[in-house]
């Protein structure tokens, strides 16, 4: 990754993480970060992969409260974690089996969060506005993730 490339945020995660390895702390931050960055936003924070139960299990997040636990496949986490893609959903109320964890949200942007062939989670991020994320944003957030798992063993 260029330096040239790198956003602010991403600049502030990198150096917010140096030498720490304590990955809630790291979450906890990094979703503190979001929330701090980006403007009209509900809820930023981590969903886990739990492997036992095949459920992504909520991790350290800003906002209102969540769902507890979403199956691999289901809504836009859910979705987004099975197929490795990163989903920008401009209207979530239109997004094929939508979980209302939070039915003040209206879109939503869900980034996976993988180290070599080992599935860690997500980034999830919601919205009280229609159409909030931009396509500048997803590809912040793709680096931002990327500079996450640089500071995770």
């Amino acid at each position: 990754m260029e330096e040239t490339k790198i956003s602010l945020m991403n600049k502030q995660l990198d150096a917010l993480l140096y030498q720490e390895n304590n990955l809630i702390a790291n979450l906890a931050n990094a979703s503190a970060l979001i929330n701090d960055t980006y403007e009209d936003l509900n809820w930023s924070g981590f969903y886990l992969y739990n492997e036992e139960t095949d459920e992504l299990d909520l991790g350290p997040f800003q906002g209102k409260v969540a769902c507890m636990h979403i199956k691999s496949g289901n809504g836009v986490v859910g979705t987004a974690f099975a197929d490795q893609q990163i989903h920008r959903v401009a209207n979530v109320h239109e997004f094929p089996g939508h979980i209302a964890c939070d039915s003040a949200s209206n879109s939503e942007i869900v980034v996976p969060i993988t180290k070599g062939d080992k599935k860690i989670g997500v980034l999830d991020i919601d919205s009280p506005s229609l159409n909030r994320f931009t396509e500048a944003e997803e590809n912040e957030l793709a680096d931002f993730v990327k500079v996450l798992l640089q500071h995770m063993g």
